[in-house]
């Protein structure tokens, strides 16, 4: 017998969870479907996980930056004990959430869905129809199309090793090979970075990743830019990674080969095309309102959707205009002004607004204030020698355009420029506020 509800979300992630739980307060019969423990990536095999980690190795190289000032005999990272801390966040996750779904009245199934019709899902043998559906189901490791690419861990089998090899190579170079690369040198590992493009961190400022650049070269991480991967070997003592640069052949040996080398939406499995859902270049199709073009019934939030940038705040939002659509009709479209982004290597890159390049391109006039500040007391006070930002204000109007910063306590101060981003706050206005002294905040009216 078909099982019959107003909504099925195929997901349990940021973006699902807000759903299914807004959407059943308002007294609609939800169903959530999952192939994996539930929780999302997140929760289980992303932010929360890695900045577990990241706190671990943070807190390892300020003890060694103090080291002659005052701090000796510096600590050192237990792996399986790290681990073991990370698990006690994770691990009670899937439960709480099964016992959330079960006071909450929304049912809950597991296994892999698939679309049998426009309105309908099939999982595990049940049959499941809806008024509408919502695809959260969030986003996996692109596929790199070289020999020997199942070798390749992922960023989740990353964060669940019980031993960290000695040398550790990562493919690709944005915010997992930045941010893990960072984590495992500061364990011990020996560890290589192979780039296909010119840089590092595209989505960031060239100039403020140059500044960040100096402390992947501090600690020991190879970086290689230019260089694309073409095979991994399985050696008698790990494996062999080749990958050519400028015309050379480039080989590394490694005991582990990381997959950083980007993700996409997880759309295999769902049988897309039985529902009438379309699909280009690996993206669901939608329209403004996150509805699919082909198919009103179906809708997506977060990663799945890629509408907005892939980060878990903008998992949030999606769902609330998703909620805010399902309730009131297509009325709410996602607002992504002013949303910051952060790679968590050490010390955090940070950006927020348009860049420079950018700015330009839509005609503006602006003011770019620019400055590599170790001198300054927030990065003295840490013995942290990388700290710097820039920061565009448009002339006539003293709007922030755009917040692109790095060193100690960045990760939060672009908090405060993204609120004024999205809320049309002035430089004056940032400047006439009293921040607490000293803290990181309180140097924001000298980048203005």
């Amino acid at each position: 017998m078909t099982q019959q509800f107003d909504l099925i979300v195929v997901g349990t992630g940021t973006a699902a969870r807000g759903a299914a739980m807004g959407i059943r307060s308002a007294g609609w019969s939800v169903a959530v479907i999952d192939c994996r423990p539930f929780g999302g990536t997140c929760a289980l095999r992303g932010c929360d996980p890695k900045k577990i980690l990241v706190g671990g190795a943070g807190a390892i190289d300020h003890a060694r930056r103090m080291q002659g000032k005052g701090i000796a005999d510096a600590p050192h990272i237990d792996w399986l004990e790290l681990i073991a801390f990370k698990r006690s966040f994770t691990d009670p996750v899937p439960q709480k959430h099964e016992d959330s779904y079960a006071e909450k009245d929304i049912a809950a199934f597991h296994g892999q869905a698939r679309f049998t019709g426009s309105n309908s899902i099939e999982v595990e043998g049940a049959m499941l129809e809806a008024r509408h559906i919502l695809i959260a189901t969030g986003a996996m490791p692109v596929t790199l199309g070289i020999p020997g690419e199942e070798h390749l861990i992922t960023s989740e089998e990353f964060l669940a090793l019980e031993i960290l090899p000695e040398r550790v190579v990562m493919v690709g170079g944005g915010y997992i090979a930045a941010e893990f690369s960072h984590v495992a040198a500061r364990a011990g590992a020996q560890v290589t970075v192979l780039q296909r493009g010119e840089r590092m961190l595209t989505h960031f400022d060239p100039d403020v990743v140059g500044w960040l650049m100096e402390k992947f070269q501090a600690v020991g991480i190879d970086v290689r830019t230019g260089t694309s991967v073409e095979s991994i070997e399985k050696t008698s003592t790990g494996y062999r990674v080749k990958a050519s640069s400028n015309g050379q052949t480039v080989t590394r040996e490694a005991d582990l080969v990381v997959h950083a080398a980007g993700r996409m939406p997880t759309l295999d499995g769902l049988d897309l095309d039985r529902a009438g859902v379309k699909v280009k270049d690996g993206r669901l199709q939608l329209n403004e309102y996150l509805q699919s073009v082909s198919n009103p019934a179906v809708y997506a939030a977060g990663d799945a959707a890629r509408i907005g940038p892939p980060l878990t705040p903008v998992s949030s939002h999606d769902a609330k205009v998703v909620i805010g659509n399902l309730l009131g009709g297509n009325k709410h479209t996602p607002d992504y002004r002013g949303v910051p982004s952060v790679a968590f290597t050490i010390p955090p890159i940070a950006a927020v607004g348009l860049s420079e390049k950018e700015a330009r391109r839509q005609g503006l006039k602006f003011i770019t204030n620019t400055q590599q500040a170790s001198d300054w007391f927030t990065a003295r006070q840490t013995a942290e020698p990388v700290y710097g930002f820039k920061v565009m204000v448009e002339e006539e109007t003293g709007r922030v355009l755009g917040a692109h910063l790095v060193g100690p306590h960045v990760d939060e101060v672009i908090n405060l420029f993204a609120l004024a981003i999205r809320h049309g706050l002035t430089a004056t206005d940032l400047k006439q506020t009293l921040f607490a002294y000293p803290t990181g905040a309180s140097d924001l009216g000298y980048m203005l």
